[in-house]
């Protein structure tokens, strides 16, 4: 498929976070127009885009609205939790779905893309199994073994995403899975738990017309399932980071379309292991916005029009931090703004979320330094001196 390059584009962005808002930033930057939407009032993208809808996006009839009312010429999911099948209808009346509809339908649930990979394209993973109720749970849990992981197969920020440790913990891991499940399925997946070194996100871009590339390997650490630092470049074997680009190319290959992915892998002593996939701009990798000459969401936005990509370069060793709050509120302020930018090469990023809520991110702070280890350090600093504050 060669696609036009012709500007300015009109863009549908369904979902409209963090990722959305720097995305539409990016194509704003090359004269884009931007649709954003999402089922609250006032998301991060929608303060930036040129317009905005809320809706169900699991609603059939509510994409229909507002697809048949701004013609976008590109749509551009952000999150898992869409009717997928309208995609696939739109994408039939000839408007470009990213990466495409399919692929998307493949990577909504992580049971799709597990099968694709392991079963489909022989892709070394983590042992799994599936459950459809607390009582398969048990079944399974026992049967791949303590500790495993328990996800739902739909969520996102690792949400529901606990480690589980004996049968007596079983219980509570369905509970707070299906509590964090997004869209109307309640089913999770289980996996036995791998001793890694490091997790990793490998950034891939597919293009329509040219080579795949690859941004350097971004580190990462979670706690509850949810990303709380990264770091690039992940110091690992540069035999692995081969390896992880050969399978990272076939399944996105077997995926189609262009833009972005963010493919997640386990780094053990001997192996890399293949962990999930989203079609999209990646958490992760908002440590971009200050380690490389282009960022993810310039990345996605010339892969999606066809644009050239001359050469990807990282600046030096770069870190993000998560920014949270501690305590739901519908009104906010941030303090401690002024002190952390007050160490040289530290940025911040608020996402200008409306509420708050336990463990919610907010924000990052960003950092470069000489390695590693000190551009983690002080991103971390940097984080812990922004509170989030009721008012």
């Amino acid at each position: 498929m060669k696609n036009s390059v012709n500007l300015p584009q009109k863009l549908m962005l369904l979902g409209s976070g963090e990722l959305g808002k720097e995305f539409a930033i990016a194509a704003q930057r090359l004269g884009n127009y931007v649709i954003a939407v999402d089922r609250y009032e006032n998301a991060p993208a929608m303060q930036v885009a040129d317009h905005s809808e809320v809706i169900s996006m699991l609603s059939g009839d509510d994409l229909e609205r507002v697809v048949s009312k701004h013609q976008p010429r590109y749509i551009i999911p952000e999150i898992e939790a869409i009717r997928t099948e309208k995609l696939q209808e739109f994408e039939r009346r000839g408007i470009t779905v990213i990466p495409t509809a399919a692929a998307t339908n493949y990577t909504m649930n992580r049971d799709r893309i597990r099968e694709l990979a392991h079963t489909k394209l022989g892709i070394r993973t983590a042992k799994y199994s599936y459950a459809n109720n607390l009582k398969e749970l048990i079944a399974v849990s026992e049967q791949i073994g303590f500790p495993n992981v328990v996800k739902p197969v739909m969520s996102s920020s690792g949400k529901g995403q606990s480690i589980v440790k004996n049968k007596a913990d079983v219980e509570e891991a369905w509970n707070y899975a299906i509590a964090g499940s997004r869209g109307d399925n309640h089913k999770v997946i289980i996996e036995e738990f791998i001793d890694f070194e490091v997790e990793i996100t490998l950034l891939t871009i597919k293009q329509w017309n040219a080579p795949t590339l690859f941004c350097p390997a971004i580190g990462h650490r979670q706690e509850r399932g949810d990303y709380q630092e990264s770091w690039q470049p992940a110091e690992i074997p540069e035999g692995m980071v081969t390896k992880a680009q050969e399978i990272a190319t076939k399944i996105t290959n077997s995926l189609g379309g262009a833009g972005i992915f963010g493919v997640e892998f386990f780094i053990t002593k001997n192996e890399v292991i293949f962990s999930e996939l989203s079609p999209r701009p990646h958490d992760t990798g908002m440590v971009t916005l200050i380690s490389q000459n282009l960022n993810e969401f310039e990345l996605h936005l010339r892969a999606i029009l066809g644009l050239p990509i001359p050469t990807i370069e990282l600046f030096c060793a770069s870190a993000s931090a998560v920014i949270l709050a501690a305590e739901k509120s519908d009104s906010i302020i941030y303090t401690g703004l002024a002190k952390a930018l007050a160490e040289p090469d530290v940025d911040i990023r608020l996402f200008g979320k409306p509420t708050a809520h336990p463990y919610r991110r907010m924000g990052i702070a960003l950092a470069k330094a000489r390695t590693v280890k000190q551009a983690r350090a002080k991103a971390t600093e940097a984080a812990s001196q922004i509170q989030v504050v009721s008012v």
